[in-house]
């Protein structure tokens, strides 16, 4: 009921789409109250409320978009603990693969490990175990609810950080030191 705490203005507005396009918002409806014998308001029609439609993604919705960025970067992230282990292990190996990464850009994960597997044998070994810990730290190792929270928090933050600015830029208040 929380997200819906914008229906009841939209509902005063003469047009029943708030934005001129070919998407179809819902607004619910007036929410019809009644009192109940102990003098409370009961809710006939609990408030029904659909997500934001956020135009510019074309065929992926921005939840696909930042699971192909966190793709990537977990990417990164294999390449990274696949390098570290062989530094100990394996000097001959580490070196094949450092060279490797620093002609071939990291942006696409997908492309980056098709083009590992078709240079030479040593590599494509070293792809497979890229996929290996790839899959590994993404299901048992990263903090998918730390990351939420963590979202949660610095969206928060950045935007608390950015309202405050502007007001002090143009409220002119001088600081009182």
């Amino acid at each position: 009921m929380e997200c819906c705490y914008w229906a009841s203005s939209l509902m005063q507005l003469p047009f029943s789409k708030p934005f001129a396009t070919n998407k179809i918002y819902y607004c619910p409806p007036k929410t019809f109250w009644r009192v109940h014998k102990s003098k409370r308001f009961i809710s006939s029609r609990p408030l029904r409320c659909q997500k934001m439609y956020v135009p510019g993604f074309g065929e992926a919705s921005p939840e696909a978009k930042a699971a192909m960025n966190l793709q990537n970067f977990f990417n990164y992230v294999a390449v990274r603990i696949v390098l570290a282990q062989l530094e100990s292990y394996n000097p001959e190996a580490h070196e094949e693969l450092m060279e490797f990464v620093s002609s071939h850009s990291l942006n696409n994960a997908d492309e980056f490990l098709k083009q590992m597997m078709r240079q030479s044998p040593g590599l494509k070994t070293l792809a497979l175990r890229i996929l290996e810990v790839r899959s590994a730290y993404t299901k048992r190792d990263f903090e998918w609810e730390n990351l939420k929270k963590l979202s949660f928090k610095m969206v928060d933050n950045a935007n608390t950080k950015l309202m405050r600015d502007y007001v002090l830029e143009t409220s002119h208040v001088e600081d009182a030191k």
